[in-house]
């Protein structure tokens, strides 16, 4: 199993983590359960019931209820007990369909080890549906952006994001960095989508590296979808979800997720209506890239637990690098010859051609140059300002932090010096 970093997803609570992240790993590893066993409605209702109890440490901390008020740990506790009811409850309705799914009966034994482990009573009360967002409930509530003009008067502002290359970043804030990460990150994690992307090492011996798998997961919106997972790998984009749909969540006659391609295997274009979004992803040389439009409150429905995402807050700044300065060239390619290919595809001396002469600098691979001629093409398309489309590269956060520092040392000395006057 690829190496992953500690995702904190829903809540930093050690039990709710591990039940989260045990049921994101049981559909990421069981993409073929069937339509008709909805053992992941099941799990995606069990996390919906837990959201509001916020963090709770069985040792001896509470929580915060759904107003932000504290809750005593016995309080949680019931909570968590009457989540699980549910929850059991659900997968007995799904028994016939869901018979000999690995998944089901896995749901099925951790439920009950769990009932055991917190000593939950066998009969009680079951956790309440969480009550339907405000402003949801008209005939377009599964079409974002219609409801939201009838609601506003106007359309929504998008934000946009990408990752590709090496990879390169543009984050929903239009910051634009180069990363040395390796292994599976969340791109974007809020509360209706959530986005992982894993970059691996494309040759030994150096330190370039590729997106190689991208998996999206779009979260239960119970009035408009169950739900979805797509995933795709280097060399498989998909044209359809894992289950084998290429549409879902059908509403008043319309679907609120579908999935189209122009180049079947290479690009796959995935439009989410409930929430306004269009995600594409693509194959340029060998490495994958992925496109995000969404609008400002889709963007932003995050909580403070959701603190790692790559497309709000960027790379971490210990794993940023200087595009401005890529590695030694490939001896293959010089670098005169990089920036010659490069300008070819992108006239404009902007982060998306500095990004190419990277990518060709490092892999010395010449299709690796595809990687930002699609990202570019994808930032026309998604920025209605056409004046963001073009960012000037600067100077890298790690030489700003270096001149950061040397000022505070500065600084620093010149108050020691008054008091030891004083």
């Amino acid at each position: 199993m690829e190496p992953r970093p500690r995702i904190r997803h829903y809540t930093t609570s050690p039990w709710k983590h591990c039940i989260h992240l045990t049921l994101l790993m049981v559909q990421l590893s069981l993409p073929q359960v069937g339509a008709s066993c909805r053992i992941l409605r099941c799990n995606s209702d069990f996390v919906a019931a837990t959201l509001d109890l916020g963090s709770s440490s069985m040792e001896g901390g509470g929580g915060a209820g759904p107003g932000g008020a504290a809750l005593s740990r016995e309080a949680v506790n019931a909570g968590y007990c009457s989540a699980l009811r549910s929850y059991a409850m659900c997968t007995k309705r799904m028994a016939r369909a869901c018979r000999g799914d690995l998944a089901y009966h896995s749901a099925v034994q951790g439920i009950e080890d769990l009932l055991i482990q917190h000593r939950c009573p066998r009969a009680g009360p079951t956790a309440q549906p969480r009550p339907l967002p405000q402003g949801t409930l008209s005939g377009d509530f599964c079409l974002y952006e219609r409801s939201f003009n009838n609601t506003e008067g106007r359309a929504p502002e998008y934000l946009h994001c990408s990752v590709f290359g090496d990879p390169h970043i543009r984050t929903f804030s239009h910051d634009f960095q180069t990363c040395a990460i390796q292994g599976a990150w969340p791109l974007v994690d809020n509360e209706y989508l959530y986005i992982q992307a894993t970059s691996s090492p494309t040759r030994e011996g150096t330190h370039s590296t590729a997106l190689t798998k991208i998996t999206i997961i779009f979260k239960n919106m119970r009035q408009c979808i169950d739900q979805q997972l797509y995933q795709a790998e280097l060399d498989n984009v998909p044209a359809a979800f894992a289950d084998g749909s290429v549409s879902s969540g059908e509403r008043q006659g319309h679907h609120s997720l579908t999935v189209w391609t122009q180049s079947p295997g290479q690009h796959a274009e995935i439009r989410a209506a409930h929430i306004g979004t269009v995600l594409v992803v693509r194959q340029s040389g060998h490495s994958l890239g992925l496109s995000i439009r969404s609008p400002r409150a889709i963007v932003n429905a995050f909580g403070p637990e959701q603190d790692l995402q790559l497309c709000v807050w960027g790379c971490p700044l210990s794993q940023r690098l200087n595009m401005l300065h890529p590695p030694p060239p490939d001896p293959s390619l010089s670098s005169i010859g990089a920036h010659s290919h490069c300008a070819a595809l992108l006239p404009a001396r902007d982060v998306y051609y500095q990004a190419c002469v990277f990518d060709l600098t490092s892999s010395g691979d010449l299709n690796s140059s595809m990687a930002a001629v699609s990202a570019l093409q994808d930032a026309r398309n998604m920025i209605p300002d056409r004046e963001r489309i073009h960012l000037l590269p600067v100077a890298s956060s790690v030489q700003h932090l270096a001149r950061l520092d040397l000022t505070m040392q500065l600084t620093l000395l010149s108050m020691l010096g008054i008091l030891a006057r004083v």
